[in-house]
């Protein structure tokens, strides 16, 4: 799949979705500076089929109602909290299909 990390996305995190995704950064694409429902629009014109954001406030900000773009939402955005929980990051992404949405639980350690 075209996977798209937005701006809050750690890079790093697409060494272990490179497999079998293919993996691009907004600020590569030059849409860093793109508000939340323009840089949806602008994905799903691109064909990404995915979305990787820490924005958990997405789905309660934007109407996602017949999007064909798969959103994934990271529960954390530093890399030290997210890296505990790759696998199931990984299996999100895995699992998307268009329009979906899921949010990726990461409690903090204890």
């Amino acid at each position: 799949m075209l996977v798209l990390f937005d701006n809050g996305t750690p890079r790093t995190l697409a060494r272990y979705l490179i497999d079998h995704h293919t993996v691009t950064e907004a600020r590569a694409r030059g849409w860093d500076e793109l508000e939340n429902g323009e840089l949806l629009t602008a994905a799903e014109a691109a064909g990404f089929e995915v979305i990787v954001t820490t924005d958990r406030n997405l789905r309660y900000q934007q109407n996602l109602d017949n999007r064909k773009l798969a959103i994934v939402v990271l529960g954390r955005g530093r890399w030290t909290l997210i890296k505990s929980h790759i696998a199931k990051v990984v299996t999100a992404v895995d699992a998307a299909t268009p329009g979906s949405f899921t949010e990726v639980e990461m409690p903090e350690e204890t």
